[in-house]
Parts: structure tokens; sequence; C-alpha cells
């Protein structure tokens, strides 16, 4: 992409509005608009950075043999009612239909739904375990939106549904997707700081879990064992001040924010719907479910909270808009705007994702500055003084180093297979 046909463009000071770090580089390099509180618009740069992320979790969401889906926004009061959640949940948005005068709510969560929709398919032991996925936008009535992405009024999740015959079989794949979540982390570069987490099962279970990240941005406050490499939330800390695992009460308090959930639903969300099956001897039982979530907006936010410095984003490579941020220099003088051309056209033919600074109206230091700013994890400089080589820089790094272009090209092509950061 040549950035001078980009639409958007960098800011020169942070919104003074937003606290958070996420939120305040985000919007300054373009990558999101804040529409108003807890709703923002993703930009083609953040829209990629989106996408990236999308992408990392529907390959880990098929290899657990999901089957994506995608479940209305809008939903019935009455299934909400059938739930007891129309009443008990505290921030819906609720509203009237001023022609059918029917009432509907915007989804926060999706059980509501997918428990009717399965009940439809599935009506034998034959029939199970089903699990069904979708990447979709949330609506929830937060008291107050804050901290960027990290707590929104309007955001995306992944939400992942499993669908079992008993107890056993619930317990086999929640160990699973736990592992797939680990690698999800790991992948868009959050792995070294991010717990397993034991928090309330509510009604559910004894136990659910949350993914925890630590950042001094968190708004959750978690207690680290040391000896077991897991998490415990206050409020389990609370009731028993101790590690659940292996009994240690010397823990470390750590603040963190919650990147992913899973949870064992049992029956709360099947039996309300008569969502029963029959057995090998004709008998007819519950379905046992469970759910694992994970905020996409969330996740984004989380990365740049992690992956910043003083001059702006720090992405990893996994997730980065694009490999490789061209920059022609003084790109009026003709040889120089030639050769980072062929530069560009070559990057372009070899797959290399690249954004080519070709602006003729931002100087050097704008240049540079915006390239800091945004974030893109290879700087490559072409200039009068580069001649036919390229002036490299990775963003992580002070080091810069001069190479031929096919020296580069071969370097970013086997540098692109690795999918991990850390």
């Amino acid at each position: 992409m040549r950035q001078s046909e980009l639409f958007t463009k960098t800011k020169r000071e942070a919104p003074k509005d937003e606290e958070a770090i996420n939120a305040r580089l985000l919007i300054k390099a373009g990558f999101i608009d804040k529409t108003m509180a807890g709703v923002y618009t993703f930009l083609p740069l953040g829209w990629r950075v989106f996408k990236k992320i999308e992408n990392i979790i529907r390959e880990e969401m098929e290899a657990l043999g999901g089957q994506e889906i995608l479940m209305p926004s809008l939903h019935p009061k009455t299934n909400w009612e059938q739930t007891g959640r129309w009443e008990a949940y505290d921030s819906l948005f609720k509203f009237t239909s001023f022609y059918s005068k029917i009432d509907y709510v915007l989804g926060p969560t999706h059980e509501e739904i997918v428990s009717p929709l399965l009940a439809k398919f599935v009506f034998s032991y034959k029939d199970l375990p089903k699990y069904v996925f979708q990447i979709q936008n949330k609506f929830r009535d937060e008291k107050r939106a804050k901290s960027g992405l990290l707590r929104g009024r309007e955001f995306f999740m992944k939400d992942l549904y499993s669908f079992h015959r008993d107890e056993n079989d619930l317990d086999k794949y929640y160990e699973k997707v736990g592992k797939s979540y680990e690698k999800i982390f790991k992948s868009v570069g959050l792995g070294k700081l991010t717990y397993l987490t034991f928090a309330s099962g509510g009604t559910f279970s004894k136990y659910s879990h949350e993914f925890q990240t630590l950042t001094p941005a968190g708004e959750d406050i978690i207690y680290i064992c040391d000896k077991c490499k897991i998490a415990i939330n206050k409020e389990i800390i609370e009731e028993q001040n101790n590690c659940p695992q292996c009994g240690n009460k010397n823990l470390r308090e750590e603040k963190a924010i919650e990147v992913g959930n899973i949870f064992k639903l049992k029956t709360k969300y099947s039996a309300p719907f008569n969502f029963k099956y029959k057995n090998e001897k004709g008998e007819l039982n519950d379905v046992i479910m469970g759910c694992y979530g994970i905020g996409l907006n969330r996740l984004m936010g989380t990365v740049v909270e992690i992956y910043h410095d003083e001059k702006g984003i720090v992405w990893p490579e996994a997730v980065a808009p694009f490999k490789v941020h061209l920059l022609s220099v003084k790109c009026q003088v003709s040889g120089v705007r030639k050769f980072a051309d062929k530069v560009y056209n070559s990057l372009q033919k070899n797959g290399v994702e690249v954004l080519y600074d070709d602006r003729e109206d931002a100087s050097a230091g704008e240049k540079f500055s915006d390239a800091d700013l945004i974030g893109i994890p290879y700087r490559a400089v072409i200039s009068e003084k580069t001649g036919n080589k390229l002036e490299i820089k990775k963003r992580s790094e002070k080091k810069v180093n001069l190479t031929g272009v096919k020296e580069f090209i071969k370097y970013i092509r086997t540098t692109n297979k690795l999918r991990y950061y850390e």
C-alpha cells in the first residue's frame, strides 16, 4: 500500500480525553477513530491488525473442531426471559420496536441464541459432541466505558460453544481449549506474560478460568503462584487465600488485563430451552455445555499496552499491519524515487506486506517519526546516501544495517514464516 493513497493521517498530539495508552497511540497513529465513549471505528491500518488477530484465533478454533457460524445481534426478549437474564443481566441494551411494539436486546453474549439453535439439530447421543464458534460484535451498556479498546460498549468477541453428553467429555474438551488459548496468546506476543487464572465458577462449577496478561495498565488484581505457574483472581483469594493447585500461600500480587475466559456452563443454558438428547437406552438427558470467549478489541489493546515505547507502537510481527515500512527520503530526486518504486514492486511481487511512504509533501523527519509511531516491525529507508542499498532497522532495536535489495527480500521472506514473536 502506498502511504500517499491512505485516506487516514497520523496526528501530532494524542487525544486529551483518552487516558489509556492503547487508545492514545492507536488514535494518534491512525489505527482507530473514536466515534463516542466506548465505540471506535477501525481504520485501514487498525483493521489489518484486527484481521491478523482474527485469523490466528480462527485457525485455532477450527483446529479444535469448531464450525464457524454468525448469530444475530438482535435478540428477542422471550429468550432472555427463559433464562432469567432479562432482569438479572445489568448491562443489557434494551429497546422496543416502534412498529411491532416488541421488546428486543442487543446481544452482549449468545447463550440465549446458540442453545435453542443447536436444539434444532441435536437429538441423539450420536449427534454429540458438537462445537460452534463465531466472531461478532457485542453490545454492553457499561457504566463507564474507559481504557480505550480494553472496555467498550460495542466490541468484537470470539465465542466458542461446546455441547456434550456428559461432564467427563466436557472436562476433556475444556482442557484442550485451554491449551489452544495458550497458543493464541503466544502467537500474538503475550505468551510469557499471560497466566491461566482461577476464577469463581459461580453457579456453574467450583472454578472457571480467565487468562490474565500482566501489565501496569491492568484493571484486575491477580495473585501468581510461581510454583505452579498459574494465577488466582482476587475473588478466589478472598475466599481461600492460597493456590488451588498446591496450597502455596506465598503468592505474588500483580495487575493484569483479562484477555480470555473459559466456563463450564453444564446445563445452565440447555435446561431452560429443554435442550435434551436421547442416550443409547432412549432416555432423555440435558445437553452439557461449555463456553470460551476472547475479546478481539481487548486483545489488540492489550498488545499495544505491552508493546510500545516513548516514540509509539512496537507491533509483534504476527499482528503488525505490514511487515516492512519502506521510506523514500527526498523522493523528489528522480533516482531515489525510481529506485524506491522498484524496491516496492519487488517486495510486493515476493509476497512481502509493505507500506510504502512515498509522500512528496512529508519531510524526512516526519517520515521517521510516523514510522516509529505506526510501529511496523522493519523500516527500510532509501535516500541519496544509501545508493542502491537499503538502510534497515528493526522497530524494536536501535541498530541500523545497510543491505542489498535481494538480500533483504530473502531475509524477510524467511522470517515471514516465523509465527511466534517470542
